[in-house]
């Protein structure tokens, strides 16, 4: 088969694949126009975050047949689109959600200590250790805003660590809040969540019902002094609000943000002035294990098509696919 590979993956996985298949590697000072002229003869699509791949892009490939997400947000893909022509669309989100569960939690240790803080005042010279009053994590409530694969990560790591873990879901049900409350974790409403939680933080895919999920109505809501962390997509946070959340009603104590509404090189975030912000460049799958993983199971969704017509897992991987 003749592959595309859309956005960089596992180096190794790409030799994989290059020994079975025709490989186009297109994810470096690749066009919009150079991928529609890459992608016209190929039948599968590798692909992540940071390119888009629209109905007009998978409309210059008539032999187009599966699509591997190497990863696990949609955001970036016209699903309506794959769904018209029975394309089929492979995610890989587990490997990702362990890695992505423990950025959050670095980054709530970070904001407690106030990690980023200490590490300036030293690197100016300045001894402040008792300008730096930080906070412990056990006891404390630890909100989730979606309780999914990631978030269900998180939920188990804030219950090792003692902390009062809530959370709240899409569709709810009575078998899913006592699966939950079995493991320690309390269901409830959003705005529970929002008003109890001491860290919260946000797991939800982008899509229209999340758009400005949090915004000043939101952030008025929320516990004084508590932290917001993001690692699920930009759009989902209204940074502006944010902003003057954490300066002009000074209602957050510090925020955490891995991804952002403007993303890629040459911006800079509004948020970059203030010390209690922690800002990353959407690193929070980026952990070389977890991307060895992802591209281990990449080659494994590749080599299990067109045999495995069923698409609901793939050699037990878990690699969640939707059939055409």
């Amino acid at each position: 088969m003749k592959i595309m590979i859309a956005s960089s993956i596992d180096k190794d996985a790409i030799e994989v694949l290059k020994e079975h298949h025709e490989v186009v590697c297109a994810f470096r000072d690749v066009t919009e126009e150079m991928l529609r002229t890459l992608i016209r003869d190929c039948e599968v699509l590798v692909f992540r975050s940071g390119v888009e791949i629209s109905a007009q892009l998978m409309e210059c490939a008539p032999d187009l047949k599966l699509l591997v997400r190497a990863g696990s947000g949609l955001d970036n893909l016209d699903f309506d689109y794959v769904q018209q022509r029975g394309l089929k669309l492979v995610r890989i989100p587990q490997p990702g959600a362990r890695a992505v569960m423990e950025m959050a939690f670095a980054f709530m240790l970070a904001l407690s200590r106030r990690l980023l803080e200490a590490d300036r005042s030293m690197r100016e010279s300045r001894w402040a250790k008792h300008e730096l009053d930080g906070h412990l994590l056990l006891g404390k409530t630890l909100g989730i805003v979606g309780v999914g694969n990631i978030g269900s990560c998180l939920a188990d790591m804030g219950i090792a660590w003692g902390m009062n873990v809530i959370g709240c879901v899409e569709h709810s049900s009575p078998e899913r809040v006592q699966m939950f409350h079995e493991k320690g974790v309390q269901i409830v409403e959003f705005d529970q969540v929002l008003t109890e939680a001491d860290y919260l933080s946000v797991n939800v895919p982008l899509k229209e019902s999340t758009r400005t999920l949090i915004g000043s109505a939101e952030f008025a809501r929320m516990k004084p002094g508590s932290y917001l962390i993001n690692l699920a997509r930009g759009g989902v946070i209204d940074e502006k609000a944010l902003y003057e959340a954490l300066t002009e009603r000074g209602q957050l104590r510090g925020a955490a943000l891995d991804v952002h509404e403007q993303e890629w090189e040459g911006r800079v975030s509004p948020l970059a002035r203030l010390p209690n912000v922690i800002l990353t460049p959407h690193i929070g799958a980026m952990a070389v294990d977890t991307q060895r993983e992802i591209g281990r199971r990449v080659v494994e969704a590749v080599s299990s098509f067109p045999a495995d017509t069923s698409y609901k897992t793939i050699s037990g991987y878990g690699v969640q696919a939707f059939p055409g």
